[in-house]
């Protein structure tokens, strides 16, 4: 079993930033798994985000949000992050972690384990 707990969502005015954590446990996780974000706006498909490698040194994301958004791990603390800047009303979503025992880049929405995920509110 594998938890993904989400937090650090909330409301905020374009332009502003937030940094969401998502702080993984339970028996079968692995500190080599592939971690990464989606998020699903109102009405609309889950989409992918962001992913980081296991060791933190790959890193991929959507056109949307690259040169704006980092994606991080401390894997000693079992904990990935997403730091959202310059944020803007159409990154409005619920924004879910997610987590895979698989190496490589994983576009689609198939991955192991998901959080419950976290609301993103971007006022203009």
């Amino acid at each position: 079993q594998v938890q993904l707990v989400e937090s650090g969502g909330g409301l905020v005015q374009a332009g502003g930033s937030l940094r969401l954590s998502c702080a993984a446990s339970g028996r079968t996780f692995r500190t080599t798994y592939t971690m990464g974000w989606f998020r699903q706006a109102p009405e609309k498909e889950r989409e992918f985000v962001a992913t980081i490698n296991w060791r933190g040194g790959y890193t991929y994301y959507a056109d949307s949000v690259r040169g704006r958004f980092t994606i991080s791990r401390d894997n000693a603390k079992n904990t990935v992050y997403l730091q959202m800047n310059s944020l803007k009303p159409e990154d409005t979503a619920i924004y879910y972690c997610a987590a895979d025992p698989r190496n490589g880049l994983i576009l689609t929405d198939d991955w192991g384990y998901w959080g419950q995920g976290t609301q993103v509110t971007v006022s203009s």
